[in-house]
C-alpha cells in the first residue's frame, strides 16, 4: 500500500501535526518555529501509548513541543537538540514553572519604565550589536537598533531566571521589528514587497510577550502533573553522539520529527537569534552545527563526486529512486541530479543511524512515532515515509503503520525551483506519521 493509501485508510489516527496549531497554546506560543508539530498531536500520542508515567524521548527536540507536553502529563522528558537557540528555548519553557508570574509582570513594568526614561533622557546604550553578524541590508534601522541595545542593557540588571525569559521574549519578537521576515526562509521584507521598518515599539513588543509568558507560567504551574518531580532534560548535542549515554531499553515512547528532505537550513535561518543571543560570535562558530546536522545540505553535497547509500541499506526501491535522481539533468553540473542524489543518500544513511539509536533506547514493545515529509528531487517523487519504514524494519522494528493526517503541506524550494528540481507530474507534498514498534 502506498503512503497516501495507508493514510487515507487511517487518517483519523492522529490530529494534524502542523505547528500552526500551537500559535495560541500556552507556553508553546512563546516561540514561532517553522519545523515544529502541534501539541494536540503529542497529546494524542501520549494518551494512546502511555497509560502510566514513563520516559518520553525526542531525538530532534526543536523548541520542545514533545518535551513540554510530556512534562505537563507527568512523564520524564528527554530531548536532544543541536541548535543552541532552540535548545535554549526548550530549556526556558521547561523551567518556567519555577518562576512566580508576579516577578515577570513586575519586570515587564520596570522594563517599560526604563525604556521610557531612556527615550526622554536620550540615554546612549552600553550594549553593542554582534560584530560579525552580517546581512545584505541592515537588519535593524538605527532607531530600532538603539532600542534593542537598550533592552539588552536592561536585561543585564535582571536575575538569571527572569533574564532568560526576557531574552526569549526578545528572540521571539526580534524579526518582527527587523527589515527581514520568514516567508518561509529568512529574507528581506523588501524582497517580498513589504516596507522596511524605520522605527517600531520594541519595548511594547517585548513587554507584551513577557506578560503573555507570565499568564502562561501561571497556567503551567497549575496544570503540571506531579509538580515535585524533576524538569525535562534538553541535551545540547547530536542524538547520534549522545544516545549511547542513555540507559539501554529505558525509553517508553519516542515522538519526533527529524529534518525533512527539503534542504531547509535551520541553522542559517536562526542566524539572527544565534548572534544576538550570544550563541555564536563568528561564522565559524556555526560550522560544526552543519556537520552535526541530520543528513547534510545540498550546498555541501553538490560538489562531491559521489555519495553512496550505505551498503547495509538493502532496499532496491530506495536505490532505484536515488539512481533515477542521479541520472537527471547532468548538463546542469552541480545543479543537476548528482548533487541531489548525494544529498538524499546522506539523508537516508542518517535514517539508518537514527533507527539503530532509537532501537537501542526503546524498551521492547515500545513505540516510536516519526513525523516526516516526503520530497520531490529533480522531478522524482521520494516517499520518505515509506523509505524510513523500510530502513527501520531490519533494525529492530515492526512497522505498525504509516498515517497521513494531512495530505498537503506548504511547498518547499526543492519542489518549486526549476533550477533545483521542477515538479513531478502528479506529485504532491504530504506529511506522514511513521509508527514503529520495537521488537
Amino acid at each position: 500500500m502506498t503512503a497516501a493509501g495507508a493514510g487515507a485508510a487511517d487518517r483519523g489516527a492522529f490530529r494534524d501535526p502542523a505547528f500552526t496549531a500551537n500559535r495560541e497554546a500556552p507556553v508553546h506560543r512563546w516561540v514561532p518555529w517553522i519545523a515544529g508539530f502541534s501539541r494536540q498531536f503529542v497529546q494524542d500520542a501520549l494518551a494512546r501509548h502511555l497509560q502510566a508515567p514513563g520516559v518520553v524521548l525526542d531525538p530532534f527536540a526543536g523548541v520542545g513541543t514533545t518535551l513540554l507536553e510530556a512534562d505537563l502529563a507527568g512523564h520524564a522528558a528527554i530531548g536532544f537538540e543541536i541548535n543552541p537557540y532552540a535548545a535554549f528555548a526548550a530549556r526556558a519553557k521547561l523551567a518556567a514553572h519555577r518562576l512566580e508570574p508576579a516577578r515577570l509582570r513586575t519586570a515587564a513594568a520596570a522594563f517599560e519604565a526604563f525604556m521610557a526614561e531612556s527615550r526622554r533622557s536620550g540615554r546612549a546604550p552600553s550594549a553593542s550589536p554582534p560584530a560579525a553578524f552580517r546581512t545584505r541590508a541592515p537588519f535593524y534601522s538605527p532607531a530600532v537598533e538603539r532600542k534593542v541595545l537598550l533592552a539588552f542593557d536592561f536585561m543585564e540588571t535582571l536575575e538569571a531566571p527572569v533574564a532568560a525569559l526576557f531574552r526569549l521574549a526578545f528572540a521571539a519578537t526580534m524579526v518582527g521589528y527587523s527589515n527581514y521576515s520568514y516567508e518561509p526562509s529568512l529574507g528581506r521584507k523588501a524582497s517580498v514587497g513589504r516596507p522596511e521598518v524605520e522605527d517600531d515599539d520594541v519595548a511594547g513588543a517585548i513587554a507584551a510577550k513577557v506578560r503573555q509568558m507570565a499568564d502562561d507560567v501561571a497556567w503551567y504551574r497549575e496544570d503540571r502533573a506531579n509538580p515535585e518531580r524533576d524538569d525535562g532534560r534538553v541535551l545540547e548535542e547530536s542524538f547520534f553522539d549522545g544516545y549511547a549515554a542513555l540507559d539501554e531499553a529505558s525509553v517508553d515512547l519516542l515522538i519526533t520529527s527529524p529534518p525533512y528532505l527539503n534542504n531547509y537550513h535551520y541553522n542559517r535561518n536562526t542566524r539572527p537569534h544565534l548572534y544576538w543571543l550570544g550563541f555564536c560570535a563568528t561564522p565559524g562558530d556555526t560550522k560544526h552545527l552543519e556537520e552535526l546536522n541530520f543528513g547534510t545540505y545540498w550546498q555541501n553535497a553538490r560538489y562531491e563526486a559521489r555519495i553512496d547509500l550505505d551498503p547495509a541499506i538493502d532496499d532496491a526501491e530506495i536505490r532505484a529512486a536515488l539512481d533515477e535522481v542521479r541520472r537527471r539533468n547532468p548538463d546542469k553540473g552541480v545543479y543537476g541530479g548528482n548533487g541531489w542524489a548525494n544529498y538524499a543518500a546522506r539523508y537516508f544513511n542518517d535514517c539508518a543511524r537514527f533507527a539503530g539509536g532509537a532501537a537501542r533506547c526503546l524498551r521492547p514493545g515500545a513505540t516510536a512515532l516519526v513525523v516526516i515529509g516526503n520530497s520531490i528531487l529533480q522531478g522524482v517523487p521520494i516517499p520518505t515515509d515509506r523509505f524510513l519504514a523500510a530502513i527501520a524494519a531490519p533494525r529492530g522494528f515492526a512497522v505498525a503503520g504509516i498515517h497521513v493526517p494531512r495530505e498537503t503541506r506548504v511547498g518547499s524550494s526543492i519542489v518549486e525551483s526549476s533550477v533545483r528540481a521542477g515538479k513531478a507530474a502528479g506529485g504532491a507534498l504530504y506529511e506522514a506519521v511513521v509508527e514503529l514498534r520495537r521488537l
